[in-house]
This record gives structure tokens, C-alpha cells and sequence, in this order.
């Protein structure tokens, strides 16, 4: 390869909403240029916690897809593939499960702290703790240099390098050891303050139309010790300050500023200001969007496109792992 191999992927959960483009998407646009880029639908991974409610999986795949497409992924320059349609995935996670220690698994932070979580959810399953192993399979099926992950991820990152390194060790040096690539993200949460997500009904999503995106941002939190518009405020924990940063331009960001912590300016303004960014940053997304949902078939074309260049490519590398381990 004469580029570097970066893989990431996200679970079809439904429509993506603006914590997904700035935490992810925008970071995937911009590894396409310089990385050879591998992105999935990661369906079986939403079955560790979806498994009793699988009827939206495939259309949440479309949605997600159409998506990716609309904000500027391009089947020119990266593969766009379905997790469950490359068998070898499969076929090296049940491999790398016989070698894996139990305990390795058990200590992943995760595990412990979204069975707390998730409370309305039985996880008390193979699947919820093997996920990672099957993350493990994920990357290195496609023999993938790095891998861009938030700061949570990293330990299943480090679990994914552990079990190279006893492949490896076992057998042969199939696979590079994987690296976490970490990228600095604008924090940007829901329109309530809490974590932006579907679940809580506080997201703006990228499809949301502009009249939409106004009645959402004009709900957003702001401030609370700014009673009236002349009131001095403190734009560091104000989160339509924390979106400014990232849908206005420098000057537009500066300005806020100046002016919220002099009292300048009121909420219902700066609001009014920030939705109208939001959603000419949007729009150009929003034209390919509709492009893509007027012609289904070229969602359909990109995946099946996709899924035959990954698996060419996972085909081989389990080759050199039947090879290696002697069960070919």
C-alpha cells in the first residue's frame, strides 16, 4: 500500500445528527485525502445492545449511508461497505476468540460501565463483552494502521493491539499493530446540555430542514445567570457559544464574545444569528442529500460497490490467517 490504511465505522442507529458530523464525519472527509480510508455500517456491533429490536437495522443503514455521502465521503476516494455482508469478519473473530483471554475482555472499561448504564437491557451476554474482540477483527481483517477513536475507545484499541501481538506470537506476523488516532473535537452537546443523542431527544440532525434547525436552536440552553439582555454573560459555558465555534467564522466567534460578556447582545439574537449559520453550513449538505434521495439506487450502487472491495481484501488476509494457523 502506498498509503497508510485508517478504518473506523458507526452503528445504524437512525438519522445522524451534528455531534456525529463534528465528532466524526468531518474528521472521515478529511482522512480520505491523505489515508486509504475504510468506513462500515456496523451493523452486528448494534446488536450487542439491539438484538430485541432489529427491524430498523437495514433502513438505519440506507439513512446513515445517505448521509456519509451528502456531507462528502466519496467512493473515489475511501471504501463505504456493510459490516454483516463481509463474512470474513465472522469467520476471524470466532479465530481470535480462541486465543483470547477471558479476563482481557472483563477488564475493558466499558464493559462494566454501560451494563450501569444501559439499565432497561439485559447485556449480560457474549456479544456485549466479545464486542470488542469483534472491533479486533474489524481492523485487522483489513490490516489498518490507524484507528480514529475518541479517548474512550482507546482501551479497545490497546485490547485490539494485545491480540495482534499474540496472533503474531502464536502463528506469524499477519498484521501491523494497530494505532489510535485521536483528533481534537469541538465539544458540542444537545440543545438541553446533556449529551447530544437520539435517546434523549435533544439533537439537531444533518437532515433536519432549516425551519427545524431555527425551533431547535432557539430552544438551546444558554447562560443561566443572564436574566436580561443587558446582563454581562460568560460565553465559556454557554453551548450556543460552544456551537458558534464551530458553524461561524472566526471574526463572527471573536465578536460573540466581546459582546455577551459586555451584555451586548441577547440570547434570543445570538440565537437567531447562530441558526442561520447552522443552517447555511447545512444547506450544500442538504442539496447532495436530496440528489441521493430522489436516486436510491445510488446508495445501493456505492455499498454493493464497497462490500466487493473489502471483501476482496478480507478474502486474502484470511487466507494468510488459515495459512498461518495451519487450517487451510
Amino acid at each position: 500500500m502506498s498509503k497508510q490504511r485508517v478504518l473506523s465505522g458507526m452503528r445504524p442507529s437512525g438519522k445522524l445528527h451534528l455531534g456525529n458530523l463534528v465528532g466524526a464525519l468531518e474528521n472521515w472527509k478529511k482522512l480520505q485525502e491523505d489515508y486509504d480510508c475504510f468506513f462500515f455500517a456496523a451493523d452486528w456491533h448494534a446488536l450487542t445492545t439491539e438484538y430485541n429490536s432489529t427491524e430498523s437495522i437495514q433502513e438505519s443503514i440506507r439513512e446513515m449511508t445517505t448521509d456519509w455521502l451528502s456531507v462528502g465521503l466519496s467512493p473515489e476516494k475511501c471504501v463505504l461497505f456493510v459490516q454483516s455482508r463481509i463474512k470474513e469478519h465472522a469467520e476471524l473473530h470466532l479465530l481470535l476468540s480462541m486465543i483470547t483471554p477471558l479476563a482481557w475482555l472483563e477488564r475493558v472499561p466499558t464493559y462494566k460501565e454501560q451494563q450501569q448504564e444501559i439499565t432497561n437491557r439485559d447485556l449480560s451476554t457474549y456479544g456485549f463483552l466479545g464486542y470488542p474482540l469483534l472491533q479486533t477483527a474489524d481492523i485487522i481483517i483489513y490490516k489498518a494502521h490507524k484507528v480514529p477513536v475518541g479517548i474512550d475507545q482507546v482501551p479497545h484499541v490497546e485490547l485490539s493491539r494485545e491480540i495482534t501481538r499474540r496472533f503474531n506470537f502464536l502463528y506469524a506476523p499477519v498484521f501491523p499493530h494497530p494505532e489510535p488516532m485521536l483528533t481534537e473535537v469541538p465539544k458540542v452537546l444537545g440543545i438541553d446540555g446533556r449529551k447530544m443523542s437520539k435517546s434523549y431527544d435533544n439533537a439537531i440532525y444533518i437532515s433536519d430542514p432549516p425551519q427545524e434547525i431555527r425551533q431547535k436552536v432557539a430552544q438551546m440552553f444558554t447562560d443561566p445567570n443572564r436574566i436580561k439582555r443587558g446582563d454581562p454573560g460568560n460565553p465559556d459555558i454557554c453551548n450556543v457559544f460552544a456551537f458558534h465555534r464551530v458553524y461561524s467564522s472566526p471574526e463572527a466567534v471573536e465578536q460573540v464574545r466581546v459582546d455577551c460578556r459586555r451584555g451586548a447582545i441577547g440570547c434570543v439574537e445570538d440565537k437567531k444569528n447562530l441558526a442561520e449559520n447552522i443552517v447555511a453550513y447545512l444547506t450544500p449538505i442538504h442539496e447532495q442529500r436530496s440528489r441521493y434521495l430522489q436516486n436510491p439506487c445510488l446508495v445501493d450502487e456505492v455499498l454493493e460497490d464497497g462490500c466487493q472491495r473489502a471483501r476482496l481484501v478480507a478474502s486474502r488476509t484470511m487466507e494468510e490467517v488459515r495459512a498461518a494457523m495451519k487450517i487451510t
